[in-house]
């Protein structure tokens, strides 16, 4: 049990820093070849940085144990929503751009409806689900390239109207030019591809490590396993998108991490466990029963999906149609983060 326990927290380090460290080298390689920077927030750092779920969630499915991979994607999606953000909001309310926040959260509630088919009419999780939720996520990453493509198309109009002024004061450009060479030739490429590489194979056996070990406690606990993905190891693969949060809030853009958050949750749903279910299909969990005017009810269809449909209305509705975030939305999620906590292992 000890050693199971250590070998669970040796895969949680190794799943923050390989996260960390994949997110860094795809930046910096994506940078050296100019891909746009709100691109590669868009598609690289969004998947770099949901990789620990995308990693756990497949491992599991694949070895049998369906139950990890549906409660680390809902788990994630509750902890992403009524912890991390409630923390940023509760801290330093901000406002917030509406049509900015528009797409993505007509992207999830579209991908929640595909998910709910499958729990609440299929009873099941099969293939085609699957791959209808990856097609989601690519039409999803296509309508955020063409929405990025398009705002860059001001910028650069700015910047050629303004090229006569750069030729007659050259050496400004020139002098920009010389600190970004001098910046890119203390960071070679290889160093960036070297934590590329270094960052995916420590998500790879960070996975292994939280899959394995997080099932051997489950065991020894008599906890059923979504009941373990739903908390700890939904926490764990969080804590990139936490240490996201943190850092915004602490320079002071603590509204920032809301679209990162939504982000996120688009990815557990149409990324995580479409990649999961299109793999290896599974059943609806039923570890854990809810009683209910005398009928034992499925806790994941009474108390998690609409959890994880209900904490983002919470968080996104309000801020569609004011604009701007409240304190008492982000104490109302901790609230029910807490409750969500105290109920699974009562």
């Amino acid at each position: 049990m000890i050693s199971a326990v250590l070998l669970f927290i040796v895969g949680l380090v190794l799943l923050i820093k390989g996260g960390d460290w994949f997110v860094d080298g795809a930046t910096g390689v994506a940078e050296r070849f100019h891909v746009p920077e709100l691109l590669i927030g868009a598609t690289v750092v969004s998947i770099g940085t949901t990789l620990p779920e995308v990693m756990v969630s497949a491992n599991s499915a694949l070895s049998g144990h369906g139950e990890i991979a549906y409660g680390n994607a809902l788990g994630s999606i509750i902890c992403n929503t009524a912890l991390i953000a409630a923390i940023t909001v509760a801290v330093k309310p901000a406002g917030v751009d509406k049509k900015t926040l528009r797409i993505p959260v007509a992207f999830f509630y579209g991908a929640m409806i595909l998910y709910a088919f499958g729990a609440y009419v299929r009873g099941s999780f099969e293939r085609p689900l699957g791959i209808a939720l990856l097609c989601v996520w690519a039409a999803y990453l296509f309508v955020l390239i063409r929405q990025a493509l398009t705002q860059m198309k001001a910028p650069a109009a700015g910047q050629n109207s303004g090229s006569v002024g750069d030729k007659e004061d050259p050496s400004k450009g020139e002098a920009v030019k010389n600190g970004d060479d001098k910046d890119k030739k203390e960071k070679p490429l290889w160093k960036d591809i070297v934590l590329l590489v270094i960052g995916a194979a420590f998500i790879a056996e960070g996975a292994d490590l939280l899959v394995d070990n997080g099932t051997l406690i489950a065991a020894a606990l008599g906890v059923p396993e979504s009941v373990i993905a739903l908390t700890f190891v939904a926490l764990g693969t969080s804590l990139p998108e936490l240490v996201t949060a943190i850092t915004s809030l602490a320079k002071g853009h603590g509204a920032l991490s809301l679209g990162n958050i939504c982000g996120a949750n688009i990815f557990n749903l149409v990324l995580v466990s479409g990649l999961s279910v299109t793999l290896s299909p599974f059943g609806l969990p039923s570890g854990k029963m809810v009683n209910i005017a005398g009928s034992l009810l499925n806790a994941s269809l009474v108390v998690d999906l609409p959890l994880a449909a209900g904490v983002m209305a919470v968080l996104t509705i309000p801020a569609l149609i004011k604009g701007e975030l409240k304190r008492w939305q982000g104490v109302l999620l901790l609230v029910t983060y807490a409750c969500f906590c105290i109920f699974q292992f009562v």
